[in-house]
């Protein structure tokens, strides 16, 4: 239980008044606006990972900072994990805001 308290600290810290969690800075300062861009556009994003690219997937990693020069390898991890991004719009939310920043 001891070992449970910091890291009930920490947790309790990301939380505002309302019960929302705040952007999380390890995840780029943007999540928020990944997560609309990618629950938005969803199939159309699929769709473009499976291509190796496109417009809306360009302005996803630039909401999230992904670096232009890393896209290339993020289009194969993205690839590599479709199916999970495919029946999961949060989990792709979540490797481009973890590919950012």
């Amino acid at each position: 239980m001891r070992l449970l308290f910091p890291a009930f600290c920490v947790l309790l810290t990301a939380c505002t008044t309302d019960g929302n969690l705040r952007e999380v800075p390890a995840l780029g300062g943007s999540s928020g606006a990944v997560e609309v861009l990618v629950k938005s556009n969803h199939p159309a994003l699929i769709a473009e990972i499976n291509a190796g690219g496109g417009a809306l997937l360009t302005q996803a990693f630039d909401a999230a900072g992904v670096a232009p020069q890393d896209r290339p390898a993020r289009i194969l991890q993205l690839q590599g994990n479709l199916g999970l991004y495919d029946v999961n719009p949060g989990a792709l939310v979540t490797a481009l805001s973890v590919y950012g920043r």
